[in-house]
């Protein structure tokens, strides 16, 4: 078979399937195929037989039927354990382009018997995740894969099958989520420092009421000059355990003059992708150091601030640019 025509059919079957985050597994929805052990299990079967009838051994008739009877009852039990269980998938959190992401899927049984050997995997890849699911009761797999462009992609089409109990048939289900999830850039392994700050264009309300305290309220860039006591060594330790050893220096409101902006024309890189890379890992380093930093990259702009959900932003600004 080409590959073109293969890729036809599975875009075919594909879209025969709704995209759904929860899949409820019947007769209409599970296959069954023997596999490599099974038809050689079959081929000694049918060897068995012949030879029983050439030379009228009743031994041979009741061991080949035997094994047959059992190899039955293993496609019905094989089948069954698929057939009924419930699949739903949480919600992705976002993920780095190019690093180890997972899915979680919660397996729900409602049957009063456990289901064994049931495996779960991104379809086509080889990464297979196994667990079994107790009787009436749940359990949860976690689906390994490696996204590798940024942005708001679907979730990957999964496999969930079982061999069980004999090895001979492979049951198996392909489930297409609605999901979608969101995949950050690669940052930059070894970036530059953090660009200098730019002028403010205006005092603001919280600069005019910190001029008559003289109170430190602020963070910057620690700058050649700075006196010692005023680096902020705590942080300076965090970013030393993180394995960076940028240092920030106390900023009293009345001399913030300066407002760190990560502009996408700052990075000196001619190349997009790059420019993406290098912005996300100063977004990093600004996040680790405590400091307020705005993004500026196609056209979109995040004002300045700090904390989570900013870095969040412009995380998602990056990977959605």
């Amino acid at each position: 078979m080409s590959l073109a025509l293969r890729s036809r059919i599975d875009g075919w079957f594909l879209a025969r399937r709704p995209p759904s985050d929860t899949l409820e597994l019947t007769q209409r929805n599970v296959y069954i195929v023997p596999t490599r052990a099974g038809w050689m299990l079959g081929a000694t079967l049918l060897v068995l037989l012949v030879a029983s009838i050439n030379y009228q051994l009743n031994l041979g008739y009741l061991l080949t039927f035997l094994l047959a009877g059992c190899v039955a009852v293993g496609m019905h039990v094989g089948h069954a354990t698929l057939r009924g269980l419930a699949l739903h998938l949480t919600t992705p959190a976002p993920q780095y382009a190019g690093s180890a992401a997972t899915l979680r899927i919660v397996l729900h049984n409602t049957r009063r018997r456990p289901r064994y050997g049931i495996g779960l995997a991104v379809r086509g890849s080889r990464q297979w995740a196994w667990s079994d699911v107790p009787a009436q009761g749940s359990a949860s797999v976690d689906v390994a894969f490696r996204p590798t462009r940024r942005g708001l992609h679907p979730v990957p089409v999964l496999t969930a099958e079982t061999r069980f109990p004999l090895g001979t048939f492979r049951v198996w289900t392909v489930w297409r989520p609605a999901a979608r999830m969101l995949v950050y850039p690669a940052p930059e392994p070894h970036p530059p420092p953090l660009p200098a700050g730019e002028p403010r264009s205006g005092p603001s309300m919280a600069t005019a009421a910190a001029r008559s305290s003289g109170e430190y309220d602020g963070v910057r860039a620690y700058r050649r000059g700075d006196p010692l006591n005023r680096v902020v060594w705590k942080m300076a330790a965090r970013a030393q355990a993180a394995g960076s050893d940028a240092l920030v220096s106390r900023d009293a409101q009345q001399s913030q003059r300066h407002e760190l902006w990560l502009d996408a024309q700052a990075t000196g890189l001619p190349e997009p992708e790059a420019r993406i890379a290098r912005l996300c890992a100063w977004v990093l380093q600004a996040d680790r150091l405590g400091i307020d930093y705005g993004l500026r990259v196609a056209g979109r702009t995040v004002a300045p601030s700090q904390g989570e959900a900013h870095r969040r932003a412009c995380l998602e600004v990056l990977a959605t640019c």
